[in-house]
């Protein structure tokens, strides 16, 4: 779970150099993984939305890969400069077969920052939104007890809320407003 979030930082956004070359890596994948975390929530919001650092978590990329799937996202991976990052969570036992990737991109600039995509090999149950592959967000909302941890997150808690009163998240303001915006979810 994650932890309380700071209100007095709210109005923070992603810087859009990582939205811009995350969305540019993530096309090398499009066809081919399931996107869950963060970036399953930033599709399923409306299309132009201000990127907060509460509403969704970019700081990687989260994914599902399907078994049959798997040497084809390697070989990707690898093509495209991706290396094997080693976590604590290689030593533990467990039923979830995880991997972590990661690349340094060096931006016009000259300065460089780390693209981390997370994936899990696994079949789940998805839907096509805006030409991707996207985790099924009530499936997604049962992975913020073991996999997932930004539980905190607005986009989460809005479609917590929508999903009980059987309204789909799919382009819900609600996933990207400030909590004190989202007085009455409609």
């Amino acid at each position: 779970m994650g932890a309380p979030h700071n209100i007095k930082r709210y109005g923070e956004t992603w810087p859009q150099y990582r939205i811009e070359y995350s969305l540019k890596e993530l096309e090398l994948f499009k066809n081919i993984v399931v996107l869950s975390g963060g970036w399953a929530w930033h599709f399923l919001s409306p299309e132009g939305h201000t990127e907060y650092k509460h509403a969704h978590d970019h700081k990687d990329i989260d994914m599902f890969v399907h078994p049959r799937d798997v040497a084809e996202v390697m070989s990707i991976m690898i093509q495209n400069g991706y290396k094997k990052v080693w976590t604590r969570y290689d030593t533990l036992p467990s039923t979830e077969n995880f991997r972590r990737y990661e690349k340094i991109i060096t931006r016009s600039d000259h300065k460089s920052f780390r693209i981390t995509i997370d994936f899990f090999v696994r079949e789940v149950p998805y839907r096509k939104v805006k030409g991707w592959n996207i985790i099924e967000p009530s499936f997604l909302l049962t992975l913020y007890n073991n996999i997932h941890s930004s539980d905190k997150c607005w986009a989460v808690q809005a479609a917590l809320t929508l999903l009980k009163k059987q309204i789909d998240p799919l382009d819900r303001e609600e996933l990207v407003k400030i909590p004190a915006q989202n007085n009455q979810l409609q």
